[in-house]
């Protein structure tokens, strides 16, 4: 079958539109030297069932988290995923799902996107949440800029421990528009007070930081909360979803504006996407949110419809009051975390943070007690940790993925001065023999 909608007699008609007789016509302005006359050097064609064989051999190339454990966070995690999740995305209603420019006939998409909102404001205690952004990266540039616009300063001081990935674009989005990122040093691994209450002027819009950090340490966030609103300046959190499960909520200790990444909310780990923005705030600055907000209300029959209530993007209003150039949520991610956070409930997602915090402690103590590797930083963390290593991680993690592991993230890359240094994670999809196995490879690389 042909999937080719115009027929001979419409390009016929095309064609003598444009006064020519052949499709060649349209390509006479390439010089005949640059042409190619010959025969392209491709595969016989193949049946349905030996391409899919085909491209099954590709794919195992690959080392997928189905068959390698993987050590490896800093931004994406390997969580357990109910079956459930995967089963409701492939509904057609949703799969295909995007923004709805008709409310009235688009229910469905937008209840799910109401319930989202719901969610994320139960899992980080603020008033109010957007129907998703593009990542946790925009997510924190977006915060960042709506500060700005809240406070009237043109300054962002920016915590060194924020995932490094997540400073790039915030600070490329704050400059953009003629706003300046400062940053602010560690210390031990977290945010180096002293240096924050001597940065904190008359210009600073907000103090940013990420909870856990980027090394997955735990920050003293109300001391960090009570600093910046001292100065008039606005707390910005940077959080784990997943860690909420046992750790404070940030509407508790004083954060203005939650954000994160919620890939690790349903969302597998794949070559790096799609991944989803959360994003919510107190309600007074609802009307300075990026996005789009879904509300409930009832329609003239009494019966419950959704709408969407607030959209402050270029597309719906004019350009110079749109409160952001986002144009798209991303719904299905969004769905995804929906329908994990209700499948696993309040007890579930306890159960899972108190399972990566208690694996990883488990390997952490195994590694440190390893000769030469040794704990970086001496302060708390919940499912990450870094150590700093006696050999280079590049030859660690090459000797692992021969024994089929996926092994740290090097942090040389990053933070340079570290020295030789890995980041490890560990979550609940981790057993005790993955991590004795983990173990095991480094203990023979440091005893070689």
């Amino acid at each position: 079958m042909r999937y080719i909608p115009t027929t001979e007699k419409d390009r016929e008609a095309m064609l003598k539109s444009l006064g020519i007789s052949s499709i060649e016509e349209l390509f006479n302005d390439i010089p005949e030297e640059v042409r190619f006359r010959g025969e392209l050097s491709l595969p016989p064609p193949q049946s349905e069932i030996e391409v899919l064989n085909s491209l099954r051999a590709l794919a195992q190339k690959n080392a997928d988290l189905d068959r390698y454990p993987s050590f490896l966070g800093a931004g994406a995690y390997d969580h357990l995923i109910p079956s459930a999740v995967q089963h409701i995305l492939d509904r057609a209603e949703f799969y295909t799902s995007y923004t709805p420019y008709q409310p009235e006939i688009s229910q469905g998409t937008l209840q799910a996107m109401y319930e989202y909102q719901s969610l994320i404001c139960n899992l980080t205690e603020m008033d109010v949440a957007n129907a998703s952004m593009y990542d946790g990266a925009t997510a924190l540039a977006e915060a960042a800029i709506l500060a700005c616009g809240a406070t009237g300063r043109g300054k962002a001081l920016i915590a060194r421990t924020i995932h490094p990935e997540y400073r790039q674009v915030t600070q490329l989005y704050l400059e953009s528009r003629g706003l300046e990122a400062q940053y602010v040093p560690y210390d031990r691994g977290q945010v180096d007070l002293h240096s924050l209450k001597n940065n904190l002027d008359e210009d600073v819009a907000c103090v940013l930081i990420q909870q856990p950090n980027f090394w997955g340490l735990l920050e003293e966030v109300e001391e960090i909360a009570s600093l910046a609103h001292e100065n008039g300046a606005l707390f910005i959190v940077c959080v784990n979803p997943i860690s909420l499960g046992i750790l404070e909520a940030p509407g508790n200790y004083g954060a203005d504006i939650a954000v994160g990444e919620g890939q690790s909310l349903g969302g597998p780990v794949a070559f790096g996407g799609p991944f989803l923005g959360f994003f919510a705030a107190r309600d007074k600055f609802i009307r300075q949110m990026p996005g789009r907000i879904a509300g409930a209300t009832n329609d003239a029959q009494g019966r419950r419809g959704f709408v969407l209530t607030l959209q402050t993007r270029e597309q719906h209003i004019r350009r110079e009051r749109a409160t952001s150039n986002i144009c798209s949520n991303q719904a299905l991610n969004a769905l995804a975390a929906t329908v994990f956070l209700s499948l696993i409930g309040k007890e579930g997602l306890q159960e899972v943070a108190n399972l990566c915090l208690q694996k990883a402690h488990y390997a952490y103590r195994k590694i440190v007690s390893i000769k030469g590797f040794a704990p970086l930083f001496p302060g708390a963390f919940f499912s990450e940790f870094p150590v700093s290593t006696p050999l280079p991680p590049e030859k660690i993690n090459k000797a692992l993925w021969e024994r089929g592991i996926i092994g740290g993230l090097d942090l040389k890359a990053y933070y340079p001065e570290l020295g030789p240094a890995m980041l490890f994670s560990v979550t609940e999809a981790r057993t005790r023999e993955d991590i004795d196995a983990l173990t095991q490879v480094l203990e023979e690389m440091a005893n070689e």
